[in-house]
């Protein structure tokens, strides 16, 4: 996860809150892993993840300030 941290600028790290701003909708996740370049996000209700581009339509949700980071 360190390669996509400094490859594409993000704040990505295990456990961290996103927001998949695709489609029309807004569904929250958490990033669980990361492989082949892609994050593994599991959506808020699903049991399984999904791969995203780390840039891809994607806000970080930053837990420790009441804004948040959009990276979109």
């Amino acid at each position: 996860m360190a390669w996509i941290r400094k490859t594409y600028g993000v704040p990505a790290k295990r456990g961290a809150r996103v927001a998949y701003l695709g489609n029309g909708t807004t569904a929250k996740g958490t990033i669980r892993s990361a492989s082949n370049g892609r994050l593994n996000i599991q959506l808020d209700g699903d049991r399984f993840t999904i791969p995203f581009h780390p840039k891809w339509q994607l806000r970080y949700l930053d837990a420790d300030s009441p804004q948040e980071a959009s990276h979109a």
